[in-house]
């Protein structure tokens, strides 16, 4: 048991193109979910930004 564990830990292959397309579906999936909620933040930045940006070229 401890040798599979020490083979298990030296193993250095990469990751497969499953995993890769595992993990793109759940960025995916919490784009979607979150959608609404980033572009209000991302709105509000951009208003701060450009209603401070006045403020510097003074």
């Amino acid at each position: 048991m401890w040798n599979r564990w020490k083979q298990f830990m030296k193993d250095e292959s990469g990751i497969t193109t499953v995993e890769i397309i595992l993990i793109l579906v759940v960025l995916i999936a919490l784009v979607l979910i979150f959608k609404e909620q980033m572009t209000d933040i991302v709105n509000n930045i951009f208003k701060t930004i450009t209603s401070q940006s006045g403020k510097i070229l003074k």
